[in-house]
């Protein structure tokens, strides 16, 4: 399996690292993303690809659900970092269609650290559930499935602007934070009103 993506890194450099050398020696030397994209670890949502961009364009931050836990170590440098030192424009919250986290949030279990990480998106749950009835209930599974993928987004925005360096850039105009939603089944990104 490793030797696959070898064999794509060779490819890259031939049709793409070779083919644009003063971009890449730029990016050897530092970088200057325009955008934080914090999004999901599924597979099938590549922030550069469902993007189009360019290596180098968007500072990534990847985790289980695209969840924003409030006073969270790893995230908070992240946030420091991208907003304090690489001075990116825009924050992007990134949800997608199939969400294995945020169907988890409808299940028990038994594992070790799964549960405890979805803690942190539960009220999205509790609001939809209100809204729609529990998944039992609910006349609409689809359309409480795609609220729950949108809420999250929303929760998330909101968990963002309790860390300092986030909230003094967004005050101070030099930040925009944003929600997008990624259907897979279409490609499309939409945004989602905060």
């Amino acid at each position: 399996m490793v030797e696959r993506f070898l064999e794509g890194n060779r490819k890259f450099i031939e049709e793409d690292f070779s083919k644009d050398p003063e971009h890449y020696a730029k990016l050897a030397t530092g970088q200057s993303p325009t955008s934080l994209w914090i999004a999901c670890s599924d597979s099938r949502v590549d922030p550069e690809r469902i993007t189009n961009a360019r290596m180098g364009d968007i500072f990534v931050h990847r985790n289980i659900g695209n969840i924003v836990p409030v006073g969270d170590g790893n995230l908070g440098t992240v946030l420091e970092y991208a907003v304090n030192h690489l001075k990116v424009r825009d924050i992007v919250v990134c949800g997608h269609s199939d969400c294995g986290a945020m169907k988890a949030l409808d299940h028990e279990s038994d594992e070790e650290y799964i549960p405890s990480w979805l803690k942190n998106a539960e009220d999205v749950k509790i609001k939809v559930d209100k809204e729609f009835g529990g998944p039992g209930e609910c006349k609409d599974p689809a359309a409480r499935k795609r609220e729950i993928e949108y809420e999250n987004i929303h929760l998330q925005l909101a968990n963002l602007r309790t860390y300092q360096a986030v909230k003094a850039a967004e005050e101070a105009g030099k930040i925009k934070l944003t929600g997008i939603y990624y259907d897979l089944g279409t490609g499309k990104l939409e945004i989602v009103e905060d």
